[in-house]
């Protein structure tokens, strides 16, 4: 029997486990030292002078927006083709998104598309470029737009940990930088857990204040917050698995390499575009087939996993149509999301594994 393809497989080794029972043992389970090491080893990861450690990347954006200012009534331009999470904090903070098409290459906001909803908005206060699948937004033609209109750039870094755009690193390229540990993601703190990056110490005290219910440095509940923390035993994980982030990119970006080498004569796909100016960490990597469908059915047959990120355009989500008075129509996002297909791609895939893929979508259109 041939052996599957798995779509992404995550790391636990010894020094992983040996660092989280350490944390077990220490008894400091929340508000320990272990994630001050870790925000700032991260933070130095970024380039960043802070960093805010939170229970979920989505607690990084919603906490980073509502930092900046975004409340009731505003309104934070976002692309439309990204994970739910991008927008949902928007509108939890009773703010409005404005939905923007992406470039057909990158997947990322389109710039001039970002001008035109900047020039339309009466009330933006923010923009939220993701670096999707692993791909920096365009942030030089994103920060010129900000600067103009004088709104607040939140980097949805989420799927992009150790990406650079003009060799500096994602998470400090805007006001602040938000990334997720979900366990798929380039890596995680073995559950959920999310992290903000800023320069600014005012951001960052407010998002502290925050995410440990609205208390100041002496305990005082000084604002209304919540529990966003994350623990001690997360960041003992995490302190691990970020000591590892530039091997495991570099593997991703071997594969990724691979599977170009294989399927660039492969007409009837398009592959993922890297613009000279960033580094691709390949999160995801991310094809176009007009037999999208039929090609993962021949995949899956052949026993190889792979996914679809993302199926529904956040916009034409039920929860969100359900929010807006009008649904903006987005046609490159509208064609993207019936052609996209994730192949398997994780920093342990073989080259014998990228083969059995390229070697089953060789023959799928061989046979056509």
């Amino acid at each position: 029997m041939t052996e599957s393809v798995a779509f992404t497989d995550i790391a636990v080794d010894d020094e992983m486990v040996a660092r989280v029972e350490e944390a077990l043992r220490s008894g400091r389970f929340v508000k320990g030292p272990l994630v001050e090491q870790f925000e700032a080893a991260f933070a130095d990861a970024c380039d960043a002078e802070h960093a805010v450690a939170v229970n979920s990347g989505t607690d990084a954006i919603y906490l980073a927006l509502k930092s900046v200012g975004v409340g009731e009534g505003d309104q934070v331009i976002v692309p439309a083709h990204t994970f739910f999470a991008s927008a949902s904090p928007i509108l939890e903070l009773g703010a409005e998104p404005v939905f923007v098409d992406v470039d057909p290459l990158t997947y990322t906001m389109d710039v001039d598309h970002l001008g035109r909803a900047a020039e339309r908005s009466e009330n933006a206060e923010a923009i939220v470029p993701v670096h999707l699948y692993g791909h920096p937004a365009d942030m030089k033609g994103i920060r010129r737009v900000a600067r103009r209109h004088d709104l607040a750039v939140v980097e949805d870094s989420c799927q992009a940990h150790g990406a650079t755009y003009e060799g500096q690193p994602t998470g400090g390229l805007g006001d602040v930088g938000c990334f997720s540990f979900y366990p798929s993601k380039n890596m995680t703190v073995g559950g959920d857990g999310g992290i903000l990056t800023t320069d600014d110490a005012e951001i960052a005290r407010r998002a502290r204040q925050y995410r440990n219910h609205g208390r100041n440095g002496d305990g005082e509940h000084v604002r209304l917050g919540l529990n966003h923390r994350m623990g001690d035993v997360s960041a003992a994980f995490a302190l691990e698995q970020l000591s590892h982030l530039a091997d495991w990119n570099a593997g991703r970006q071997r594969a990724a390499e691979r599977y170009r080498d294989r399927l660039e004569s492969v007409t009837a796909v398009r592959l993922p575009h890297e613009r000279g100016d960033v580094e691709h960490v390949y999160h995801l990597f991310v094809i176009q087939s007009d037999e999208r469908d039929e090609l993962r059915d021949h995949l899956e047959s052949q026993g190889i996993d792979t996914g679809i990120h993302y199926e529904t355009a956040v916009h034409q989500t039920e929860a969100v149509r359900a929010e807006m008075a009008s649904v903006p129509t987005l046609p490159r996002t509208e064609r993207i999301v019936d052609r996209i297909l994730s192949l398997p791609m994780h920093p342990r895939i073989t080259d014998e594994e990228v083969d059995r893929v390229c070697d089953a979508i060789e023959n799928f259109y061989g046979e056509r």
